[in-house]
């Protein structure tokens, strides 16, 4: 295809410079490669939910405040009244509506490996991104390089992911608040994967003014909603509402959320039930020689594979129906690491058999004689 030359002449340099945000096709595969909750919900609920879609008033622009949804999310999640909350089309949205409010020179910091989006929405916005790494033997933050980078660089926004993505602990909430205090802007703990980690900084908010906590429904089992929320000062908040699209929130997505969080029990079972699932698969995996798994605080495990056999094992598993992350090629602490969402235990189940095998034929030993 010859290049058109308005491309080049048009789009600003970060963007040309950038690699769009890839999605693995799916189909046909047992996927377990997204951190989706796999539990649908039950058919009276499913009735219950459809009942109050039916006279949602499609001709009409939703609320562009969200107003009974965010009620409902303040009672959630147990949001005192003092503090905003903004919602977006996920919490990507939101991650970018708070670096699209910064000025060109201004810097944004995260622990690295984090959050893709991140790094990918600072460059697309021609910020100044520094990622520093966390230490290699147990993925934690290394505190005294974090606050070296936050005296130089003087950092606008810092991302905390709590627990992280794609590491899946919790990281030292001692080492967050020495973070929190030495920042000179705004501090985002990202608690995307909170259900299942029973460790939140909400309560903290109070005791910050340039604390924000943000959240998704996506891995408590709603992620084809697309409904993130950031809470905090009323001020910060305000200025982001500034550069909010209006009508943001589709009203199909504000009824649904709103119904969905009313039934806080079924969700919290099927939280039960993945931390369990979690628990069984880790130890699993632990149990096969050559596999490494990192202990997880989210619906996830990151797990290390034989040298240079990542790729191998990603494809071998793939082979067999079963589609998982490959972290290998982002390198760095990363290397050698396969990443696999909890499922169902059917589903967890076909993921450690497709490994097993997958091993097997690396070692040229038949499933059958392991």
């Amino acid at each position: 295809m010859t290049p058109n030359p308005l491309v080049a002449s048009i789009f600003r340099q970060e963007v040309l410079a950038m690699s769009a945000y890839q999605v693995a096709n799916a189909e046909g595969f047992i996927k377990l490669d997204a951190m989706e909750n796999p539990y649908g919900w039950p058919e009276d609920l499913k009735t219950h939910w459809l009942a109050t879609l039916r006279d949602c008033p499609l001709n009409r622009y939703p609320d562009p405040q969200a107003q009974n949804l965010v009620q409902t999310i303040r009672l959630h999640d147990q949001i005192p009244d003092r503090f905003a909350i903004l919602l977006g089309n996920g919490s990507d949205e939101i991650i970018q509506l708070l670096l699209m409010a910064l000025p060109p020179s201004a810097h944004v910091l995260a622990p690295a490996p984090g959050f893709v989006m991140y790094k990918q929405l600072s460059d697309c916005l021609g910020l100044n991104y520094h990622g520093i790494p966390l230490l290699a033997d147990s993925f934690g933050l290394d505190l005294p390089a974090l606050l070296s980078a936050i005296a130089q660089h003087r950092p606008a926004v810092i991302f905390i992911a709590y627990p992280n993505n794609p590491t899946g602990n919790l990281f030292n909430p001692v080492a967050i608040e020495s973070i929190i205090k030495a920042a000179c802007g705004l501090v985002i703990i990202d608690e995307a994967y909170a259900p299942f980690a029973n460790a939140s900084f909400m309560t903290r908010l109070v005791q910050h003014d340039n604390l924000l906590v943000m959240r998704t429904v996506s891995k408590l089992g709603l992620a084809g909603l697309r409904l993130g929320y950031i809470a905090g000062s009323p001020e910060i908040i305000g200025q982001l509402n500034k550069i909010r699209l209006p009508y943001n929130i589709n009203s199909l997505t504000q009824l649904s959320a709103d119904f969905a969080l009313t039934h806080k029990a079924l969700f919290d079972q099927q939280t039960q039930q993945i931390c369990a699932e979690r628990a069984r698969v880790s130890s699993q995996l632990n149990g096969i020689a050559g596999i490494a798994a990192y202990p997880s605080s989210a619906n996830f495990i990151l797990f290390r594979t034989p040298k240079d056999r990542a790729d191998s094992l990603y494809a071998g598993i793939k082979q067999q129906g079963v589609l998982i992350k490959n972290l290998n090629p982002q390198g760095g602490l990363l290397k050698d690491c396969l990443r696999v969402t909890i499922g169902t235990p059917d589903e967890n189940g076909a993921f450690l058999a497709a490994l097993r095998n997958a091993l097997g034929a690396l070692d040229g030993v038949h499933p059958e004689t392991r």
